[in-house]
């Protein structure tokens, strides 16, 4: 077992090194022809013509047949009026389009795409925060500014405009129901449904205010918790004609660290769920701390969720919980058709560098996993938390704007977690108001609303 470096926790061991050229190339492609379809005679047209008509230079040199986490540092080029950063690359232009449809291609876009798309650096790199999550902070995202652009998208166009110039077809990007350029996908994490009673209780005792904790108290017991909302939850979001996806936590024990799952039973949802379901929403497991790493507790917790609500089709681990090194072997057993963990919790943005669902790279087949990946791109309490953003409620949607708008540009999925506690009107910080400001952003850009079912059968 490998040690964590920043937490002295033992981790799984990393599989061993040496992806091959081949290996990339083939889970590189798959991704970007799941970007830009094409009749299947293109692309075997293409893949056959890679090194011949398609020149791609390798500038790998070894890297990927060691352990090294984090590659040389990038070359920065513009690229759609963007600065780009290219691992893996040499001096010169990116590419050269050649006479009789050839294109030589400097930039090493095999080796970036691939590097960025499977998580190399967490999956080989032993830092860990407290929770057991690669941190933002050791990221090449942090490291070289660029957590809030989609660079795999960017490295995609490039070798869309080779393909292009070699076969000379025109490839269109990927439309969405409807024909929308773009997707959103609305979820809502459930931690708590009967626990908006208890910070103000606090509070009023901790300023002898003893009438209005009394007061508090009582509610808590004759009352409907402000926070046992969903159905209010659901009908705010179907205003703008978008579906919600409820992760739903099945573990009301605290963790063995002491980290809080649920406060509430199932059957709290069970009895919900059916109106929810004839209103269009969607179940989906939340599974507890301590899950990413158990394949048992995992199976335990979805069959859990299935019987009080229908049997999920998708996960998201309590805490954004992901150990790189055998979280995606669990999902793949576990039966699951989507995940939708792979966000940063202290920063918006794309983890893989990619702003549509992809399939985890699996370091120990060396072949891309069976379920999908819907990566989560913002996070209400990343935005306000006092660990991460603590953005004011102005500078919400100012944020994350240029964000949403490379998810426009390429084509692909807003993934938006707002859990149902911050619904609450008291919150005043990354509460309704600013889920309203989104959402009214989201439906101004025509995006196409689906949830994680629909996403796996567009895909």
């Amino acid at each position: 077992m490998e040690i964590d470096t920043l937490y002295g926790r033992a981790i799984p061991e990393a599989a061993a090194s040496g992806v091959s050229r081949a290996s990339q190339t083939r889970y590189v492609l798959q991704h970007f022809w799941q970007c830009y379809p094409g009749p299947e005679a293109l692309r075997t047209s293409v893949e056959g013509q890679m090194g011949k008509q398609l020149q791609i230079e390798d500038h790998a040199q070894g890297f990927f047949d060691d352990v090294a986490p984090f590659p040389p540092e990038p070359t920065w080029h513009e690229w759609l009026g963007q600065r780009i950063p290219f691992f893996f690359t040499s001096e010169g232009p990116l590419l050269e389009l050649l006479p009789e449809q050839k294109v030589l291609v400097r930039a090493d876009l095999i080796s970036a795409a691939f590097y960025l798309l499977s998580g190399w650096q967490e999956y080989f790199s032993a830092e860990r925060d407290q929770h057991g999550r690669f941190p933002y902070m050791a990221s090449v995202q942090q490291r070289y500014g660029f957590v809030a652009v989609p660079v795999v998208n960017y490295y995609f166009d490039v070798l869309r405009k080779a393909i292009e110039h070699v076969t000379g077809q025109l490839l269109h990007p990927r439309c969405w129901a409807g024909n929308a350029q773009w997707a959103a996908f609305i979820t809502h994490d459930i931690d708590s449904l009967h626990s908006a009673w208890k910070a103000p209780a606090k509070a009023a005792l901790r300023q002898g205010r003893l009438l209005s904790f009394g007061r508090q108290f009582w509610r808590h017991f004759k009352e409907k918790d402000t926070w046992d909302n969903l159905a209010e939850v659901q009908q705010t979001v179907a205003g703008y004609g978008a579906k919600s996806t409820f992760f739903i936590l099945p573990e009301n024990e605290k963790a063995a660290n002491g980290t809080p799952n649920a406060d509430y039973q199932l059957t709290t949802i069970q009895a919900q769920w059916p109106a929810l379901q004839a209103a269009g929403a969607e179940a989906a497991v939340h599974a507890s701390i301590g899950t990413a790493r158990n394949l048992s507790q995992l199976q335990t917790e979805a069959a859990a969720v299935g019987k009080a609500t229908v049997p999920p089709l998708g996960l998201r681990f309590h805490y954004l919980c992901w150990e790189p090194r055998s979280t995606p072997q669990l999902v793949q057993q576990a039966g699951f058709s989507y995940d939708s963990t792979l966000g940063f919790a202290e920063h918006f943005g794309f983890r893989n560098s990619f702003c549509q669902p992809f399939y985890p790279f699996n370091f120990q087949t060396g072949a891309a996993c069976d379920f999908l990946e819907i990566p989560l791109n913002v996070m209400d309490a990343t935005l306000y938390h006092p660990r991460y953003l603590q953005l004011k409620p102005a500078e919400v949607l100012p944020a994350l704007l240029p964000m949403l708008t490379e998810i426009v540009r390429f084509g692909g999925v807003c993934t938006v977690l707002w859990h149902n506690e911050n619904f609450d009107p008291v919150n005043h910080h990354n509460g309704p108001r600013e889920f309203h400001a989104l959402m009214k952003y989201l439906r101004s850009r025509n995006a196409s609303f689906v949830n994680g079912r629909d996403i796996c059968e567009w895909m």
